[in-house]
C-alpha cells in the first residue's frame, strides 16, 4: 500500500508543475521588463553549460593546450564573431575539435 501512495504523490508532484504553466497561460500577464529578462535565460543556460563542459576537465580547471574541448570552443567562438550563421560556427567547432583530438 505504500508503494501505491508513493507512486500517486510522484504522479502528482511530477504532473502539477508541467500542467500549471498551460493552464494560466491566458490568465497571467507578464510585465515587459520580466518578459525581456527572461529572454537572457536560454543564453545564460547554454553558457554556462559549455563553460564547465569545455574548461573543467577531472574536477579542475584545464586551462591548457592539450584541452580540446577548450581549442573547439575558442574556434567556434572566433567564428561567431566573424559569421553569424549557426550552421558554419558548429562545423568549424566540431571540426576543430576533432583536429585537435587526433592531433593532440
Amino acid at each position: 500500500m505504500n508503494e501505491w501512495l508513493l507512486i500517486a504523490a510522484m504522479t502528482v508532484l511530477t504532473f502539477t508543475p508541467r500542467y500549471l504553466p498551460f493552464v494560466m497561460a491566458g490568465k497571467v500577464k507578464i510585465p515587459p521588463i520580466l518578459e525581456s529578462a527572461l529572454t537572457f535565460v536560454p543564453i545564460a543556460v547554454l553558457t554556462s553549460i559549455i563553460t564547465q563542459s569545455s574548461l573543467i576537465r577531472e574536477g579542475e580547471l584545464a586551462l591548457y593546450l592539450a584541452n580540446h574541448h577548450l581549442l573547439a570552443v575558442l574556434a567556434a567562438f572566433v567564428t561567431a564573431l566573424i559569421n553569424r550563421r549557426l550552421f558554419v560556427i558548429v562545423t568549424v567547432g566540431l571540426a576543430a575539435f576533432l583536429m585537435a583530438k587526433w592531433l593532440l
